[in-house]
């Protein structure tokens, strides 16, 4: 079964809605890690609350566009996520599918790996914890180049909130 890596972060009462959506996920695929979550500062937005920011790594027989349209976003429509465009507007939830196996897509839909994957470290590091020897797909860079690159940040982690995550998520299967 093929391996994704999922971005999930909030700044709307992200530790309940963070949970929410990784149990509504477990329904949905096999996770099979959950990465340190962390306090991280809104991205160009200094006027929003912090945000909690992770990864999770599952196993899914659902195609890209399927486990992006089917599986996350309508768990982000049903934790109240307002999608404005491509905002950086305050949310409930947001989960996006940072990679896909060694799948490289580029179209209006969707980008795999996510590119701001190069840019973030509350995307890099998490990835970075669930597999350490990932080379990213189309750009044949190492994840730990990229997080060696941005692990100089604002992050705070948040580890007994992920402890708690991880609890919980061992006790619904």
């Amino acid at each position: 079964m093929p391996t994704a890596y999922i971005g999930i972060g909030s700044n709307i009462e992200p530790e309940k809605n963070i949970q929410k959506a990784l149990i509504l996920l477990s329904e949905k695929v096999l996770i099979t890690g959950i990465s340190t979550f962390y306090l991280t500062k809104p991205f160009d937005r200094e006027d929003q609350q912090l945000f909690y920011n992770g990864a999770a790594r599952i196993e899914t027989d659902n195609e890209p566009l399927d486990l992006k349209f089917r599986i996350l976003r309508k768990i982000e429509k049903k934790l109240g996520r307002k999608r404005a465009g491509d905002t950086p507007d305050p949310r409930t939830i947001d989960l996006d599918i940072l990679v896909y196996d060694r799948i490289v897509i580029r179209n209006e839909k969707l980008h795999i790996p996510d590119p701001d994957i190069l840019e973030r470290p509350f995307l890099a590091l998490p990835l970075y914890e669930l597999s350490r020897n990932m080379i990213l797909p189309g750009w044949n860079r190492a994840i730990s180049a990229v997080a060696e690159q941005l692990k100089d940040n604002d992050m705070t982690p948040l580890p007994e909130y992920t402890e708690k995550l991880r609890r919980i998520l061992k006790n619904e299967h």
